[in-house]
């Protein structure tokens, strides 16, 4: 992460539909903008494309599911999210293509969110730790499906029920990638950041962090990007206009 200064994202938008890939996803880098979000009375939706089933070496895929999608919901509401949903996709083997284009597009016409939230799909997270093939598969599917979206003659099966096309999304929202230019203020919500991470302790367990600091992990993220934004504390984003020559 560079030292040049952030731009804030804007506020003045009332429904975001964050897309992920796994239980987790958002804790790792965005609870804390999330609750700020709520607090100001916006409408904030989870959409976990996989359950996280194949993230615990020690437990069975089918217990893990039950686990996980649980620690989810408990992570969700401790920043204000009432909503969270699973695709149901296949943990860890997601491929980017028109399927997982179909199925986050659906999504996004169900909820027609102002603003879609995704996490960092780059190839890494700023230096030489390689980021995760699902991670990288959802970010680059939600790009797309977001355009599809707004299309009639994508996904037009979609449309022979009530949906209809969702066009309304003005910008993506990547967060944690190293290429972001811009950033929200998270300290006052910074500690609801952390008890939203805290909150998926059989997955930490499971992973066997042992000495793992939730807490320390997410000021080392939110410090620097502060010092950037020129607060305390604050989480990055890779701003993505949808809109045609933005």
């Amino acid at each position: 992460m560079d030292n040049e200064p952030l731009e804030a994202l804007p506020e003045d938008w009332e429904r975001a539909l964050c897309v992920v890939a796994h239980p987790d996803d958002m804790e790792f880098g965005a609870a804390a903008a999330v609750a700020r979000w709520t607090g100001q009375g916006k409408h904030v939706t989870y959409c976990m494309v996989t359950s996280g089933e194949a993230g615990i070496d020690g437990m069975h895929p089918n217990e893990c599911r039950t686990v996980r999608e649980a620690e989810q919901v408990e992570s969700a509401r401790v920043v204000g999210v009432d909503v969270v949903e699973f695709l149901g996709q296949p943990d860890g083997i997601l491929e980017y293509g028109v399927p997982l284009r179909r199925v986050i597009a659906e999504t996004v016409r169900s909820h027609r969110p102002d603003i879609v939230i995704t996490g960092n799909f780059r190839d890494t997270w700023g230096g030489r730790n390689l980021n995760q093939a699902d991670h990288i598969a959802v970010g680059m599917a939600v790009l797309d499906a977001v355009r599809d979206a707004g299309n009639r003659w994508v996904f037009p099966e979609q449309l022979e029920g009530d949906l209809e096309p969702w066009g309304g999304v003005r910008e993506v929202w990547a967060f944690g990638s190293p290429r972001a230019g811009h950033a929200v203020d998270t300290t006052d919500t910074f500690d609801a950041g952390v008890t939203s991470l805290e909150a998926h302790r059989a997955y930490i367990d499971g992973l066997g962090w042992e000495h793992f600091d939730p807490r320390e992990f997410l000021e080392g993220m939110a410090r620097p990007t502060g010092q950037r934004l020129g607060v305390a504390m604050a989480a990055p984003f890779e701003v993505f206009p949808m809109g045609w020559g933005e």
